[in-house]
């Protein structure tokens, strides 16, 4: 039997993309130090993305941007993702389990899928635990790579979060490009884009 794994990586951020992976494996199979991507330190995060990749059946990432978050908010934005990942599979009798408590697909498509939703999935569920760290190295990876474009808000660091420097950031420099501006109008009273250059 095969089992498939959902989760994503930045659903909270002020910043950047929401990232879903979802991973394949034959039940029963398993991988050494797998666990919730949030309690891996960021090395053995990249070490464990390559083998999972190694090892799986199959996989997909999908990245959805900051403005698709802003166009349909970030729940729908997350669920469009989950969906691109799962019709992307060639073989879909896969069981499904998904972190969280929530999937639904508009016009009721969820309905098409053997799934379950699983509260704290990602520290429960092997499939669920290695499509964590796909989505979570996927999008710390992009993360670093915009802060080569965005100097300014330092995002190799904070990951686009609403850390207290993001935030001294954000309202010293305005937006960039990369600000998702529905999350950003607590913290300032407009909004506009600016492209920086990298220094």
């Amino acid at each position: 039997m095969l089992i498939c794994g959902i989760d994503e990586a930045g659903r909270g951020p002020l910043a950047g993309p929401v990232v879903v992976a979802a991973v394949v494996f034959e039940e029963g199979n398993s991988i050494e130090l797998v666990r919730d991507s949030k309690k891996l330190k960021a090395f053995l995060r990249e070490e464990l993305y390559d083998k999972i990749i190694e090892e799986c059946e199959d996989y997909k990432i999908e990245i959805v941007g900051n403005d698709v978050i802003d166009e349909m908010n970030i729940l729908k934005a997350t669920m469009l993702g989950m969906e691109r990942c799962l019709t992307s599979f060639k073989n879909r009798d896969a069981k499904i389990f998904i972190d969280g408590n929530y999937f639904k697909l508009n016009d009721s498509r969820q309905k098409d899928y053997d799934y379950e939703t699983v509260v704290k999935g990602d520290d429960k569920i092997f499939e669920i635990s290695c499509a964590s760290i796909l989505a979570k190295v996927t999008r710390d990876k992009l993360m670093r790579e915009h802060d080569k474009k965005y100097p300014l808000y330092n995002f190799k660091q904070h990951k686009g979060y609403a850390t207290k420097e993001h935030i001294s950031n954000i309202k010293k420099y305005g937006l960039c490009n990369l600000h998702r501006k529905t999350f950003c109008r607590r913290i300032l009273e407009y909004t506009y884009p600016i492209e920086y250059k990298s220094i």
